[in-house]
């Protein structure tokens, strides 16, 4: 199959490509990088006035001709590369926005991409409207990335992009989509949830991570355990790293000669990674039901990942409670004591390394992974 992967948030675009090569396929990937992430691809796409003083060009252009430049910009450079965008068998979108561009002129691409190829789906891996209309509407979860929001933590403005999702523009561009696409794929459980009832749900395929990059390497705890969070300040409060920032605080006065605690903010992906490659924990999110790609990934590395892991995951695998990864709440004394456990008894450490790399191999590597997506591209 000739098959064009439209945009990257998380590196799961990247490796669904390795694993569909790996099974003969012919892959095309265009993305802009995700911001400072910077993650590869075959076309990138440069969104300019972005930062600093072109970034205040940007907004005073808008104020006055409610004109967005870098969404121009970017669908401008989209379309110059438009005869290398044609004649694919599928064509895939990371989400509702594989750009990160105005919906009007993400119609335009998806529009173009539609016609000059055979097949279209959607992926659901990230905020698109279906999934912040469950989250603002259901009774039946006990959290999710909106909680913060509703208690205050997070300003209107600040999370105005969640909420724009749920604005008029955006579900234009929802139902627009709908019209186009030939299904929609959920990336793990908490995509999969809102999507059960869904027509054009084909179904959830766990995310793919290429292993043959991943080394599995089981730190030797000498002296200290080492605890590594990443933070990413423009999702600060939807991570729920308060909660990890006020644990970690604790656990460094109670265990101050057993830890060593690694704290980074907004770097990119190559230098991150770097940083967690020394860790024995890694601190990833709070307001989650799965796994995200970064908690995988360190997973995959053998860490012993603060993530989520609720009982619709735990079900969905068959697995019980710390088996592969530790189940994250917004509860600094739940927390604390999860991260005080396993400093004073630092051989759960080695066992749910050996486990979260096992469960790794067996749920996503990608060119398993990839055969499912090939599966539901063929029935489709």
């Amino acid at each position: 199959m000739k098959i064009l992967l439209v945009g990257e948030y998380s590196r799961l675009h990247n490796s669904l490509k390795e694993g569909l090569t790996l099974l003969n396929h012919e892959v095309t990937l265009i993305s802009t990088g995700d911001y400072f992430k910077d993650f590869p691809a075959d076309i990138k796409l440069k969104r300019r006035f972005d930062q600093s003083v072109g970034k205040k060009v940007k907004v005073l252009i808008f104020k006055l001709l409610k004109f967005d430049i870098t969404s121009y910009l970017l669908k401008r450079d989209f379309f110059k590369h438009q005869d290398y965008l044609t004649g694919f068998d599928v064509v895939q979108l990371i989400n509702e926005k594989p750009l990160g561009i105005s919906c009007k002129h993400e119609k335009e691409v998806i529009k173009f991409l539609k016609l000059k190829n055979k097949k279209l789906f959607l992926l659901s891996c990230g905020n698109d409207y279906i999934n912040i209309k469950f989250l603002t509407a259901t009774k039946s979860l006990k959290y999710s990335i909106i909680t913060p929001y509703q208690e205050g933590k997070i300003e209107k403005k600040k999370f105005s992009s969640v909420l724009n999702r749920l604005s008029k523009e955006h579900y234009h561009l929802h139902q627009f989509l709908l019209k186009q696409v030939d299904g929609i794929i959920a990336s793990d459980i908490d995509y999969h949830l809102p999507l059960t009832e869904h027509p054009l749900y084909k179904g959830l395929i766990p995310n793919p991570i290429n292993l043959d990059l991943l080394e599995y390497k089981q730190n030797p705890i000498n002296h200290k355990i080492i605890i590594f969070h990443g933070i990413n300040r423009g999702n600060y409060y939807k991570k729920g790293n308060d909660f990890f920032e006020k644990a970690l605080k604790i656990v460094k006065e109670k265990y101050a000669q057993k830890v060593d605690i690694i704290t980074t903010e907004n770097i990119p992906y190559q230098e991150y990674i770097t940083y967690y490659n020394k860790a024995h924990i890694l601190l990833d999110m709070v307001y989650a039901y799965d796994q995200g790609y970064n908690a995988l990934e360190a997973m995959a590395k053998g860490k012993v990942v603060f993530t989520g892991a609720e009982t619709e995951f735990l079900e969905n695998y068959d697995l019980q409670e710390n088996e592969v990864c530790i189940n994250a709440l917004p509860d600094i004394n739940y927390l604390v004591e999860k991260l005080s456990w396993l400093i004073e008894n630092p051989e759960k450490i080695k066992d749910i390394s050996l486990n979260a790399r096992a469960f790794i191999k067996q749920h996503h590597e990608c060119k398993k992974i990839a055969k499912k997506y090939i599966e539901i591209y063929t029935k489709s």
